[in-house]
């Protein structure tokens, strides 16, 4: 029997339908994502899963005494109580039975063959169990340190900003661990740290899982199934967002001519998750393999683990490489630039240009000046230290509080100020419904005051309004918050085929990778990195070199126990020979022409064209030998350089 099941479920406010006979289930250890466009019913569904809102008509069946929780977009907590007290607020019943078996526990000591005692003992064991809750102390240290709410913990939740407050209610409910958590837009508020780690809790608890999220690579990690809703339907999927990608453009493939630009946006995303996403993941595969490999033969010896970091951040470094050309005109000089808000240092020593055609994105955890960046640049704020030059040219600039719209103003109003129906978008005179048309909007919003809309409605207009801008750069902060995926593959195809400049700030790792040629990456030390990796690329690999650090120090500090407890032996007199001083001059540029002739065999593999003139059977052949070469010079370069290393210290 399924946990919850909705039978023939129907809903309509005032004229509109929403949802009309549609059919729902949910079995244990299932993890759904609901897909759909924003005011297709999303919202409405998730609120008859949790029986907080009445359908129309339709049955919906719940097994008895299960346990269904929801994140509200805007949650509510008890008054005066601090950050602590909410985090740790519901979970009274849990720390109830965990008191009570532990009392049993002492009884049985006396007591045991007591049956009655035994059952007691039994049940609450099953029932903590099932919330995974035997450690709940360690677990709410750890939820509110990754949360980054440790600094909070004891301040009034109510002087927290909204942001803050939704991942309190997140860690509240992740805490209780209900039979079924329902999630809106979990993501929204959350760093890619943060994103990471919330990833990592819900499939190593194994959460049975209702959820809406624009974020695609935490549904192609976490879905098991995607429903979508559409037109009041329900459309089922197995899998994440990739597999929704494939079967949804089949499905359009079967439909009338009035979805082909739907089925186009369908066919040029899966064409890029298929060409990017996968390409790299299996670009990795074999270095990722062979780490793991490396790191089971290591784990006592800290040079081999060095061995493995230094092989990684070479690859990164392969990546910062400065590529961007001289000739192009130039925006903004970045001198020093230092910033600081109140008497915390957000930036410092960060010395760049920005080109005219640079599509850059600013990437970093909450609050370490992302935000901030952006006003210097645009000049709302002067630097603490250093200097920024801005060449002659004009900006259109999206922000999260939509400055440039007026809620007074409907649509036509704010598109065709002057009067008139017709809007210039890049040169081309367009209507304007026909233009919105591109961003969803039917005909009947053109007379709709903007102070009407919703928050992804607006975003969507002033995003619209945008591109309608003559401008040389756009500067836009958080730009997908509040946007459902359809929007987002508009906005990625508006930007795709802008000719300017691009500057984003964003916690999005999927619309980065896609978007961005450049990342500005704020590091602990208040520095900026600049690489020209994918962004969850570089998650990856720092991810990766953290553990093997941690790795390291580990090894390290156990070599030193053992050494304490060896009798020192002379050293031998370690030189490098005439041969491995010449490879060490040799082999960086060897590996990087390497590097990228492989990348050239890869963007062929990626274009029919080219691997049919060559030939797809040689080019795999050709490409295979060049990795295994590349493979066996990082190799012979590491080994002279751990060697060189040694005879340093």
């Amino acid at each position: 029997m399924a946990l919850i099941d909705l039978q023939k479920i129907s809903k309509h406010y005032s004229a509109q339908k929403i949802l009309a006979e549609v059919n729902f289930h949910i079995d244990e250890g299932e993890r759904i994502v609901i897909i759909g466009k924003n005011g297709s019913g999303k919202s409405t569904l998730m609120k008859i899963i949790n029986g907080t809102l009445l359908q129309d008509s339709g049955e919906r069946i719940i097994k008895r005494d299960l346990e269904v929780k929801m994140l509200d977009q805007r949650p509510n907590f008890k008054e005066g109580h601090t950050v602590r007290e909410a985090v740790e607020d519901g979970l009274g019943e849990l720390n109830e039975a965990i008191q009570k078996y532990n009392a049993l526990s002492l009884e049985l000591a006396e007591d045991f063959e007591n049956k009655i005692l035994l059952d007691a003992h039994e049940k609450l064991s099953r029932y903590i169990e099932h919330h995974n809750a035997w450690n709940l102390d360690d677990k709410i240290e750890r939820i509110i340190q990754h949360f980054n709410l440790k600094q909070y913990e004891n301040k009034p939740i109510e002087l927290l900003s909204g942001g803050e407050q939704r991942r309190v209610a997140l860690a509240s409910l992740l805490l209780q661990k209900p039979d079924i958590l329902l999630l809106d837009e979990p993501t929204n508020h959350l760093d890619v740290y943060m994103v990471e780690f919330l990833e990592e809790l819900i499939l190593r608890e194994k959460y049975t899982l209702v959820f809406i999220s624009h974020d695609r690579y935490f549904i192609d990690k976490i879905a098991t199934k995607s429903i979508e809703v559409d037109e009041c339907a329900l459309r089922e999927y197995s899998g994440g967002y990739s597999n929704y990608l494939t079967q949804k453009a089949e499905y359009m493939r079967t439909l009338q001519k009035q979805h082909d630009n739907l089925l186009d946006i369908l066919k040029r995303e899966n064409a890029w998750y298929a060409r990017g996403v996968r390409a790299r993941l299996k670009r990795n595969e074999g270095r990722k393999e062979r780490l793991m490999t490396l790191r089971e033969d290591a784990k006592n010896n800290p040079a081999k683990i060095r061995k493995m970091s230094v092989e990684l951040q070479r690859e990164a470094k392969h990546f910062n490489r400065d590529k961007s050309i001289n000739k192009q005109k130039m925006l903004f000089e970045v001198e020093n630039l230092g910033l600081t808000l109140g008497s915390k240092e957000l930036l410092k020593n960060f010395t760049t240009r920005i080109l005219q055609k640079d599509v850059i994105a600013i990437v970093g955890p909450n609050g370490s000046g992302k935000s901030t960046l952006l006003k210097a640049l645009l000049g709302r704020i002067e630097p603490t230290l250093g200097k920024i030059k801005r060449g002659e040219f004009k900006i259109g600039y999206f922000d999260q509080h939509r400055e440039m719209l007026d809620d007074d103003k409907n649509l036509m109003e704010t598109f065709c100020p002057h009067g008139g129906d017709r809007v210039s978008v890049r040169g081309k005179d367009m209507h304007v419904y026909g233009y919105l048309k591109n961003f969803l909007f039917p005909r009947e919003f053109l007379e709709k005051k903007i102070g009407v809309l919703s928050g992804g409605e607006k975003n969507r207009i002033a995003l619209a309004l945008l591109f309608t801008l003559d401008v040389d750069i756009l500067i836009l902060d958080e730009p997908t918050n509040d946007l459902d995926i359809p929007t987002i593959n508009i906005l990625e195809e508006q930007l795709t085929n802008f000719t300017g400049a691009v500057i984003i700030v964003s916690h999005d790792r999927y619309f980065v990778d896609k978007i961005a040629k450049k990342l500005f990456i704020f590091k602990e030390n208040k520095e900026i990195e600049e690489s020209y990796q994918e962004y969850s690329q570089y998650l990856d690999l720092e991810k990766e070199i953290h553990e093997l650090d941690a790795l390291e120090s580990a090894a390290t500090n156990k070599e030193k126990t053992t050494q304490k407890l060896t009798p020192p032996t002379k050293e031998k007199d370690i030189r490098l020979t005439y041969k491995e001083k010449i490879a060490l001059e040799e082999l960086p540029q060897e590996i990087e022409l390497l590097e990228s002739q492989i990348e050239e065999k890869n963007n062929c593999l990626a274009d029919p064209k080219c691997y049919e003139e060559m030939g797809l059977t040689k080019l795999a052949q050709e490409l295979q030998g060049l990795e295994e070469l590349y493979e066996k010079k990082v190799e012979k370069l590491l080994d002279i350089e751990e060697k060189a290393e040694s005879i340093n210290n």
